[in-house]
C-alpha cells in the first residue's frame, strides 16, 4: 500500500536527518489525512491506494502549476523549492505511461468505443480513467485524446 510506504519514508527521512523529504512526506500524509475526514461522510468510500493516487496526483498538478508561475514572476528560489517537492511527491505515484504508450492506448479505445468525431470524447476520456487514470497525465491525455478524434 502506497499509505504504508508513506509513513515508511518519513520515518527514514526522520533517521536520515533530510529535513527536505520529511516536510514534503508530512505534507502529503497531512492532504491524504484530509481526504480521509472528507470521505468520513461518502456513501462509499474508493479504494485506499486509488484515493493516495488521486491526492497525489493533485498534488502534482497544484506544484507544477506554482513552478510556472514562480519562474514567470522571477522567484527561481520558490521555484527551486516547488520543484523538490514535486520529486518527493512523483516517487510514490506509479510509473507512468510515456506519450507514445498513452497514444496507443487511446487508439486502441477509440477502436474498441467506436469512437469517431469529438462527441465520442466523454467516451473515451471515461474509459481512459477508470484503466489508465494512475498512469497516466489526464490533462495531456486529453488534448491526445482531442487530438485522435479531430
Amino acid at each position: 500500500m502506497i499509505r504504508d510506504s508513506l509513513k515508511a519514508a518519513q520515518i527514514s527521512a526522520m533517521k536520515g536527518g533530510d529535513k527536505a523529504r520529511l516536510a514534503a512526506v508530512r505534507l502529503i500524509l497531512a492532504k491524504v489525512k484530509d481526504r480521509d475526514i472528507e470521505l468520513r461522510t461518502a456513501e462509499t468510500a474508493p479504494d485506499d491506494d486509488a484515493m493516495v493516487i488521486e491526492v497525489l496526483q493533485k498534488m502534482v498538478k497544484q506544484r507544477r502549476e506554482s513552478i510556472q508561475l514562480f519562474e514567470e514572476g522571477g522567484r527561481p528560489e520558490k521555484a527551486a523549492e516547488e520543484k523538490a517537492e514535486l520529486e518527493v511527491i512523483e516517487t510514490f505515484l506509479p510509473a507512468q505511461l510515456t506519450e507514445e504508450e498513452t497514444k496507443a492506448v487511446i487508439e486502441a479505445l477509440k477502436a474498441e468505443t467506436g469512437a469517431t468525431g469529438m462527441k465520442d470524447m466523454g467516451k473515451v476520456m471515461g474509459l481512459l480513467k477508470e484503466r489508465h487514470g494512475a498512469e497516466i497525465d489526464t490533462g495531456k491525455a486529453s488534448a491526445w485524446v482531442k487530438a485522435a478524434l479531430g
